[in-house]
């Protein structure tokens, strides 16, 4: 248990004034009203401020402006064409392999081609954090996913259902209207 004594304490602690802070407000409105002659005998302080917040504000530009000047790079931009030709590609033929009829002789030949192509085109962009937010990629993504996801489950001449098959073409619609649109 705690004794009275240490809770109260035995010496009365004086009471000593605290030098005023300058601060930011009280520097900046005393060098406003004072006059010229003051004004050139600023203490170090305002000259240390004003030197930091100079230089601060110069770091933060040369660091931040070659982003916001820098819209897309030539490598992303051929990228980027890259990206719209690949995925053109892919939708041509996703609407070649669905399209055929099942009695048709190559149709498991077209869908392994088409197998092997979602595979790469999956592959190589699904890493791209710049291609992760567009619609194009979504859209695609989700198509071939689809696509693959039949194939695989009921085999290469399995016709795809009439519902299935209009969802994934009014993606590809979705997907070439992003890629003229730049998303």
């Amino acid at each position: 248990m705690v004794s009275a004594s240490l809770l109260t304490p035995t010496n009365k602690p004086t009471k000593t004034s605290l030098p005023q802070l300058q601060t930011r407000k009280n520097i900046v409105s005393n060098a406003f009203f004072t006059n010229a002659t003051t004004a050139s005998s600023t203490t170090p302080q305002t000259q240390t401020t004003s030197r930091r917040d100079k230089t601060l504000s110069l770091i933060s530009t040369a660091l931040l402006s070659p982003f916001m000047l820098i819209r897309a790079s030539p490598a992303l931009a051929s990228m980027d064409d890259e990206y719209v030709k690949e995925t053109t590609d892919i939708i041509n033929k996703i609407r070649t392999t669905i399209n055929k009829n099942k009695t048709d002789p190559d149709v498991a030949t077209a869908v392994a081609e088409l197998r092997e192509a979602s595979n790469y085109w999956v592959a190589k962009y699904r890493r791209e954090k710049a291609l992760l937010g567009r619609v194009s990629f979504r859209d695609m993504y989700s198509a071939l996913n689809a696509v693959s996801g039949h194939y695989i489950s009921f085999g290469p001449t399995a016709p795809i259902p009439a519902k299935r098959k209009a969802r994934i073409l009014e993606e590809m619609e979705t997907v070439e209207k992003a890629l003229l649109r730049g998303r």
